[in-house]
């Protein structure tokens, strides 16, 4: 397939610019599923925008009950491709739950995501929060903060829980990450029990996107991590207080992907080029002229069809900046990326970070080297599918050369200590370096027998 797609993307620089190399489609009529949040913003813009009539394709989008339907309806047929979680075509393709091999070519946005706490906790944490000169809390928050709240809860015997989506979710990974970073142990996984709660101060379950407010309303979560709208919504329900975006826990950092099966792939190499194209147009309408296209976008991802959120609710944090509590908003002009910062492109860097988290928190029960986390990155993260559906928009005129990657050995350059909340830098190319230098969380030769570390 990589030889086909290359060929297609080398032809087409014969063609002028300006003029649209129409594929030859294997499938022209397709359906894709999402969740109901705003980093599906790609495919209904794609779809509103007519980016897909513009590739021969006739798409329909179908919002999916939950992240396990979402998958496998990609697996079974049902749906062509869907709005992932990053985590999902790597644990798939690794055999960690459902199996099956899932392959991603377009990254679909950074950034995105938020942790808030109810009322009732928040009001705690504040004593342990440093305070600026006007008297708002000091940012970003450390879960440290949290720590004295924990404890309490602890001392009066009671669970402290907090939701997150789906156990190879980012915000799995980004809630821990933050708990850890805190000095609060979030649990670690076994093959004997799949809880993700073995050791934990933090009892950590899944809750859908949609339904984080009214179960952290009802009590029956203190907190949760999650994508938008759902943080800006207990906001304007006065229910709870994001404490820290995942951009202050770690810049730019990697979302959501579009997910495809690998027999999808192999069997339609156009239609995959195709798709590809659509996603990466929508994507840099959303990002061009400093976000100028993002009230419109909010107007349609608040449609019932989407995301139906209120566009108050969607614009609190889509047009560049975040409101934290009633009246404290700030910017975050980059809270949402869909395409600046080579935001689509497949980097095999971040499918490292997955992994890493994976076997930091025992979902890979053993140890591996650094050259399987490479190998299994490049398994599913599908750059050169990427690279040859922008060489086709930049022979027609609809994008630039110097809006990609070209030359990249889609690794990122490591990430600086500077950019991430607890000061410990990440380079994809040393994953086990990475994870030995992680204070809390499984290393080296490590394993968790029963509800103990060995090794």
């Amino acid at each position: 397939m990589k030889r086909l797609l290359l060929g297609l993307a080398a032809s087409s620089a014969l063609a002028s610019p300006g003029l649209a190399e129409m594929l030859e489609l294997e499938k022209d009529e397709l359906t894709f599923g999402f969740i109901k949040l705003t980093d599906m913003a790609p495919l209904a813009v794609a779809y509103e925008q007519g980016y897909f009539l513009d590739e021969g394709l006739f798409v329909t989008l179908e919002a999916q009950a939950n992240w396990k339907v979402l998958l496998d309806g990609v697996i079974d047929g049902k749906l062509d491709g869907a709005h992932m979680l990053a985590g999902q075509p790597l644990a798939a393709t690794i055999g960690y739950g459902t199996e099956a091999h899932i392959i991603t070519p377009f990254s679909m946005d950074l950034n995105g995501n938020g942790i808030t706490v109810s009322n009732e906790v928040w009001e705690k944490m504040l004593p342990h929060i440093p305070k600026m000169d006007d008297g708002r809390p000091q940012h970003p928050i450390s879960a440290a903060a949290m720590a004295p709240v924990v404890e309490a809860f602890k001392a009066e015997g009671k669970p402290f829980n907090m939701g997150m989506v789906f156990p190879v979710s980012t915000h799995n990974y980004e809630l821990r990450y933050w708990l850890a970073a805190g000095g609060l142990h979030p649990g670690y996984y076994s093959p004997e029990n799949v809880t993700g709660q073995i050791g934990a101060d933090v009892y950590l379950s899944v809750t859908p996107p949609p339904q984080m407010p009214a179960t952290l309303e009802a009590g029956t979560i203190h907190g949760y991590c999650v994508g938008e709208p759902w943080n800006q919504q207990a906001v304007f329900k006065g229910i709870g207080v994001p404490v820290i975006t995942d951009y202050q826990l770690w810049k730019n950092n990697p979302e959501k992907v579009f997910g495809i099966s690998a027999t999808f792939a192999e069997q339609n190499p156009n239609t995959t080029l195709a798709v590809t194209k659509a996603l990466i147009r929508a994507a840099m309408w959303l990002d061009e002229n400093d976000n100028a296209n993002r009230p419109e976008a909010v107007e349609i991802l608040s449609r019932p069809e989407y995301v139906g959120a209120d566009y108050e609710v969607i614009a609190n944090s889509m047009t560049g900046f975040f409101e934290f509590e009633k009246g404290d908003k700030r910017d975050i002009p980059d809270f949402n990326v869909f395409f600046r910062h080579n935001a689509t492109y497949p980097f095999y860097s971040d499918a490292v970070w997955y992994l890493t988290q994976m076997r930091r928190w025992g979902q890979i029960a053993e140890p591996k080297s650094d050259a399987w986390f490479d190998e299994i990155a490049r398994k599913v993260y599908k750059p050169d599918i990427y690279l040859a559906a922008a060489r086709l928009l930049v022979n027609e005129g609809l994008a630039s050369e110097s809006d990609f990657p070209w030359d990249s050995d889609g690794y990122k350059a490591p990430t600086p200590a500077a950019d991430i909340i607890d000061r410990i830098p990440y380079d994809g190319k040393a994953p086990n370096a990475y994870l030995d230098s992680l204070p809390i969380g499984l290393k080296g030769d490590q394993t968790v027998v029963g509800t103990e570390v060995q090794g």
